[in-house]
């Protein structure tokens, strides 16, 4: 079983620039799920949504092309894919040539699906669409909607997650509300680095109380886990403390590596948010 540890995080590591399928670095998902209590089926569906800013290969002829690239790796698959193992991995395209972008898309689909279905039989594609330098002006800088919980004066002394803090009125009539902050940090588990991001919290039901809701968020700031991990806690506490009849927690972190990794789970079936970045991406 691959552990972060073994992974090329943290370690003075060599840029590979010929195309090495074997550089990505699949990470069991079950063992953080099993820590949440998590099993089978899932109280949740979504995806992990990357988008990758610094790739590039050869065309038939030698010349460099680049473009941006999104991923949409299914949260139902069995292993995460580790950051830098994909920003290596994205590397050994610099020098390779490929006829065209379809070719690069699909080598990106089928390695990126055998990864996230590590030692399995892959269940379902990792989604692709690469985005060509003509049209990177068509790519909009969005921010969340909705009622940002930054709004509020209060004291705050967690910094480890502490689910505790979270309460809803249960013995009040349900609502539909969509809840936002910019105030999410959480630490790489294993080089220590911040990772900072965004997080929208959709729901209908008891109203959650929101300062202990932001409190809750802020209580993150020093917690060691991968940003997949850390959205599925924040459901996972949410559902289980505030009992929404529905919910969707959305998560959006900055770049590093020239990657980001925005994970979205929600209780109950809708489209997929679209994979449009922040100002601060």
């Amino acid at each position: 079983m691959n552990h972060p540890s073994q992974s090329a995080l943290g370690k003075t590591s060599a840029y590979p620039d010929h195309y090495d399928a074997a550089l990505l670095f699949p990470i069991p998902r079950a063992p953080n799920r099993t820590a949440l209590g998590l099993g089978r089926p899932l109280p949740f569906m979504g995806a992990d949504l990357w988008t990758a800013y610094e790739l590039s290969w050869l065309n038939a002829r030698g010349k460099p092309q680049v473009a941006l690239a999104h991923f949409t790796v299914p949260c139902e698959s069995s292993h995460l894919i580790e950051s830098k193992s994909l920003k290596l991995y994205l590397n050994s395209f610099n020098n390779t040539r490929f006829d065209d972008a379809a070719q690069v898309q699909a080598s990106l689909r089928a390695d990126l699906s055998a990864a996230a279905w590590h030692g399995g039989v892959v269940q379902s594609s990792v989604g692709v669409r690469l985005v060509a330098s003509e049209w990177f002006d068509r790519e909009p800088i969005y921010e969340f909607d909705g009622l940002s919980l930054d709004r509020l004066d209060l004291d705050c002394d967690r910094f480890t997650p502490a689910p505790e803090l979270l309460g809803s009125a249960t013995d009040e009539a349900p609502v539909s509300e969509v809840l936002t902050s910019n105030l999410l940090r959480s630490n790489c588990p294993v080089t220590g680095q911040p990772d900072w991001g965004s997080v929208q919290i959709s729901y209908f039901g008891p109203q959650i109380e929101q300062a202990g809701l932001l409190r809750y968020i802020v209580s993150f700031r020093n917690h060691a886990g991968f940003h997949e991990d850390c959205v599925e806690r924040m459901f996972t506490d949410i559902q289980a403390r505030c009992q929404p009849h529905k919910l969707s927690v959305y998560a959006r972190y900055t770049r590093r590596g020239g990657l980001d990794i925005n994970p979205f789970r929600s209780s109950y079936p809708q489209a997929l948010p679209a994979n449009t970045r922040h100002a601060r991406q």
